[in-house]
């Protein structure tokens, strides 16, 4: 199965640290950021969890739940756990899936269909490609994906910020100009005509170019 930006995120039942777990009713009608990592006690990967644990808060405002996964069983994310928190000074907050029979990884096309069905005997350079991020919205549509190598530690802040504005088209029919923070000017999107844009943005916008209307952040 591929999953693209705009596919249905593939509902699943699996065991994690928190206990059993349904995907869509563990979801809500909230927004969840499915992350994944190749194997547990790798060294990148610690940084990356103990790093998202403080930013769970952040989500949370945010109406997003966070949920990690990798093709290792739960009790041995159970151990992993401690190494993180002495590692990166925060205790891993949200739940961790035990994918060991590779069912999830397939599921989101992260390994292929031939990968086998156990985690025994993979190494992280096998699962290599169970490294991606990927934002769901309350429709149980992927919002945005991410995907990196082992070796490159991602930038969860940049997360947030990719989720915001994930949000803000969602919500307000705006996209976002490139390098766009918290609270700055953006863009209304082409599917809006300037009828509707009046309507929407009565203050007005700039419009440096005739597809480009520049208007400030809509306020919640």
């Amino acid at each position: 199965m591929s999953i693209r930006i705009g596919s249905t995120a593939p509902d699943f039942e699996v065991d994690t640290t928190e206990g059993p777990l349904h995907f869509y009713e563990w979801m809500g009608d909230g927004w969840a950021v499915l992350f994944s990592h190749p194997k547990d006690f790798t060294p990148v990967c610690t940084t990356e969890l103990g790093y998202m644990a403080g930013l769970v808060d952040e989500f949370a405002k945010r109406n997003t739940k966070i949920i990690g996964l990798s093709v290792d069983p739960v009790e041995q994310h159970v151990l992993w756990k401690k190494d993180i928190q002495e590692a990166m000074g925060n205790a891993v907050n949200y739940p961790m899936i035990g994918d060991k029979d590779l069912k999830v990884a397939k599921l989101y096309d992260m390994l292929p269909d031939d990968a086998g069905s156990s985690s025994e005997g993979r190494t992280a350079a096998d699962n290599q490609t169970v490294r991606n991020v990927f934002i769901i919205g309350p429709d149980k549509k992927i919002k945005a994906m991410l995907s990196y190598p082992m070796s490159t530690g991602r930038n969860f802040d940049e997360v947030l910020r990719l989720l915001e504005s994930c949000q803000l088209t969602a919500k307000h029919k705006v996209a976002t100009p490139v390098n766009w923070k918290q609270g700055e000017d953006v863009i209304i999107v082409p599917a809006v005509k300037d009828e509707e844009a009046k309507q929407k943005f009565p203050e007005g916008w700039k419009s440096p170019l005739p597809y480009l209307r520049v208007v400030a952040q809509p306020k919640d």
